[in-house]
């Protein structure tokens, strides 16, 4: 999937431009505040290559965008939203979760071998929300405020409720997925819901798709992959003709008569997904279309080319036909494979050991040669009974180490001692394989801490994403009271706003039809004949139909022209069509009422009314800001901007 413009507030990165931090320019003021011309260029030039249109690169459109979201922060923060407790233990929850990704080394390619194929043999049953980027979206931080709000209903509400109010198939879904292992989704989403426990959903994190949370529901183990085809028969089909039962024991029927099973779900699946392919859809492992009784049926086909009885699920009626079955195999036999998938993957992991190296060689290190025989020489064997405490003559303020100007003391180490007892209890390892053994122990973790501690200062990456988590967190009770709340709850609003443009919510033409189908012409021409007697459908079918044949089957609904269950050449016209052949069957359409294009009802239409009245009250809500807030544009130094980008 390809992103666009829509990435402009999104994942900052550190990049190198004429404006460095030694010599930056201001490029505006928010009512007094500055902006740098380097913190535009690099939004800018990150999301360059995302550009689908040549015109959004233009820099005027872009400096009204970042000049709308610096407003939006200025808005914030004039309420104090930033001082809100709520915010505050958010953020903190956020940064824990982020730098976790910066304090860690590359794992060796046979620790990422093994943890996928682990993952491999381990399916986890998961939801997820998405809210996409795509080009619609002026900003992309909606998205990720939309995620957050979706994520704390859910958790408040529940899934299912949230989902059959929010999801609309476009840019929010709110989706069950069912089960998946390794390489089956991104890697970052896998880590995601692998790291989740049953039960919980995760905290936002963004792929290439847009930000998501996932909510684990279960976990078991693999039986295979396997791939198959199948006719489905919806529980509640659209054809008002069909009981869904016999409808799926007559294909049943046409199947043992030796008809194609790859034609018979062309013509009659009611999974337009899979109907073209001839029922075929994309191999699964077991349980991954959340169907119990799917996944038992297909997984109980003994050969390839096997085909089941008709069966009920939550879903419909089916018959499935095995195509492949891909056991389990041993590492062993997979291993090469494996190790090209992870190296064509982006699953790096970052350990401990290689990352204290790595600070240690980065970092200016002074050590106290005299700590450890200290240390040594004030143990006694109160210690392995976990009675000692530091001496009352104790050197406090001695410095053990130093990390480049932070120093770390004997009293910070002495209380590391004091808690390490416990590990000790009842032992009687020598005093100095102690101290050596618990230097290093607080030593890692003192340096670790560091770079915590210094990482926003020390990495520009960190400190732009982590700037955005906290912009974002922070503009998400913004927007929620200015412009979500309204648009939804303002019932009188809505009905004025869809009264004004009643123009923007038309029906396509539609016909409303029954259909005759048959695989053999010879009947299809008795049939063409009987229904332009006006015979009806039950007569026909009773005089053709047997209890060992399936001559004909009956689809009534209303479609639109472009549907796939439609001859491509049919007319809009009333009356009863000649013979069609369309996915390798014979048909006789009688279209009994052609459904003009018109106005949609507000009920009919109010999903998409909503989303324009929102999108009506930020555009009147930004225009407040810009009266609210002054705005200087330096002229020369966004001169100077264009002239670098040559724009």
């Amino acid at each position: 999937m390809k992103l666009n413009m829509k990435c402009l507030f999104l994942v900052f990165f550190a990049l190198n431009f004429s404006f460095s931090q030694d010599n930056d320019a201001v490029l505006l003021k928010v009512d007094g505040e500055p902006i740098m011309a380097s913190e535009f260029l690099r939004v800018y030039n990150k999301n360059l290559d995302l550009v689908q249109d040549e015109s959004q690169k233009d820099i005027d459109g872009y400096l009204k965008l970042f000049t709308e979201y610096q407003l939006k922060l200025k808005e914030a923060k004039r309420l104090k939203l930033d001082e809100d407790k709520n915010y505050q233990r958010e953020f903190s929850r956020y940064k824990k979760q982020l730098i976790s990704n910066y304090i860690s080394e590359n794992k060796v390619t046979e620790h990422l071998v093994n943890e996928a194929y682990d993952r491999s043999n381990l399916d986890i049953n998961a939801s997820h929300i998405l809210v996409r980027l795509d080009p619609s979206v002026k900003d992309t931080l909606n998205a990720y405020n939309e995620v957050l709000a979706l994520r704390n209903r859910v958790l408040e509400e529940g899934f299912d409720k949230v989902k059959a109010e929010m999801h609309n198939g476009n840019t929010i879904f709110l989706e069950d997925l069912g089960y998946f292992s390794a390489f089956k989704m991104v890697y970052d989403f896998e880590t995601a819901a692998y790291n989740t426990k049953a039960g919980e959903i995760s905290m936002p994190f963004r792929t290439q798709f847009g930000y998501h949370v996932v909510k684990v529901n279960d976990r078991r183990p693999s039986r295979g992959t396997i791939t198959v085809a199948h006719i489905m028969v919806n529980l509640n089909p659209k054809d008002s003709l069909a009981n869904p039962e016999g409808r799926i024991n007559d294909i049943y029927k046409k199947l043992n008569q030796g008809e194609s099973f790859d034609a018979l779900a062309k013509q009659f699946s009611e999974d337009k997904s899979s109907a073209r392919e001839g029922g075929k859809i994309a191999p699964f492992k077991s349980g991954q279309l959340s169907s119990a009784e799917f996944e038992d049926t297909a997984f109980a086909l003994k050969n390839d080319g096997d085909v089941s009885k008709p069966f009920k699920s939550a879903y419909g009626w089916h018959i499935v036909k095995r195509i492949e079955l891909q056991p389990i195999e041993p590492l062993e036999n997979v291993k090469d494979a494996f190790e090209s998938k992870v190296k064509r993957d982006s699953r790096s992991k970052l350990i401990q050991e290689a990352l204290i190296t790595k600070l240690t060689d980065k970092y200016k290190i002074t050590y106290n040669s005299e700590a450890k025989s200290y240390f040594t020489s004030i143990l006694s064997n109160e210690f392995y009974s976990r009675t000692w405490s530091l001496p009352a003559d104790f050197k406090v303020n001695e410095t053990l180490f130093s990390i480049n100007k932070t120093a770390f003391t004997y009293e910070d180490f002495g209380k590391h001692l004091v808690n390490a007892q416990r590990i000790y209890s009842g032992k009687t390892i020598p005093f100095q394989t102690i101290i050596d053994k618990e230097f290093d122990s607080y030593f890692e973790k003192s340096i670790l801490q560091y770079r915590e501690d210094n990482l926003e200062v020390e990495n520009i990456e960190y400190a732009n994403i982590l700037k955005e988590y906290r912009d974002g967190l922070l503009l998400f009770d913004l927007m929620e009271n200015e412009v979500w709340n309204k648009a939804s709850k303002d019932s009188t609003g809505i009905e004025t706003y869809y009264s004004k443009n009643q123009s923007n919510y038309q029906w396509t033409e539609r016909i409303e039809v029954i259909m005759a189908s048959s695989a053999d012409k010879s009947q299809m021409k008795k049939i063409l004949k009987m229904m332009k007697k006006g015979e009806s459908e039950d007569a026909i079918k009773n005089k053709l139909n047997t209890s060992d044949k399936q001559n004909v089957i009956f689809t009534k609904g209303t479609y639109t022209l472009d549907n796939p269950i439609l001859p491509s050449n049919l007319e809009a016209k009333k009356g009863i069509s000649e013979i069609y052949k369309h996915n390798e069957a014979f048909h006789v359409i009688n279209v009994v009422e052609v459904l003009p294009a018109g106005q949609k009802t507000l009920e009919e239409a109010k999903g998409n009314v909503i989303n324009d009245y929102q999108t009506e009250i930020e555009t009147n809500w930004i225009n407040e800001l810009y009266n609210r807030f002054k705005i200087e544009v330096n002229q020369e130094t966004l001169k100077a901007v264009k002239a670098e980008i040559g724009n």
